[in-house]
């Protein structure tokens, strides 16, 4: 097979609908559109969720629940099985992890949580820390500093 022989498979490619060139295409006159009504003119059709002048859906069901967003806190997350990766280092910081490319970057801070194992003692210093991390890490007779 030669690259001037290649082919996309049956079906696969379509051809453009024409609408709007004459009777012969089958397409003429209101070009698929049916006669008049908002669907029919120019840039008409109804948004998503619009119910024909009802109060939708959406604005019907009362509003539940609370979201701290101004407040939140979004912490970058490593896992303890990233950390482990880096052999050579004892003592591992955030700034450590961006310059090592392990993360791309901080946000609120760093959070390390538990996914993995660790086979030495490391010291590792996070803005906060899942339990089975925290667990983890001591277990294997590391150090937990939180910044």
């Amino acid at each position: 097979m030669k690259i001037d022989e290649l082919r996309p498979a049956e079906g696969s490619k379509k051809k453009k609908k024409r609408v709007g060139r004459g009777p012969g295409s089958g397409h003429g006159k209101t070009s698929c559109r049916g006669h008049k009504g908002q669907k029919a003119r120019s840039g008409g059709g109804v948004s998503p969720g619009f119910e024909g002048g009802q109060m939708p859906l959406h604005r019907r069901l009362p509003k539940r629940g609370f979201r701290n967003a101004p407040f939140r806190k979004v912490y970058t997350i490593v896992n303890i099985k990233t950390l482990e990766r880096l052999k050579d280092v004892d003592v591992i910081t955030p700034e450590l992890l961006l310059e090592k490319g392990v993360i791309k970057g901080i946000k609120d801070g760093l959070k390390v949580l538990g996914d993995g194992e660790l086979s030495r003692a490391i010291t590792i210093r996070a803005n906060a820390f899942s339990e089975t991390a925290r667990k983890k890490i001591e277990q294997a007779g590391g150090k937990v500093e939180v910044i």
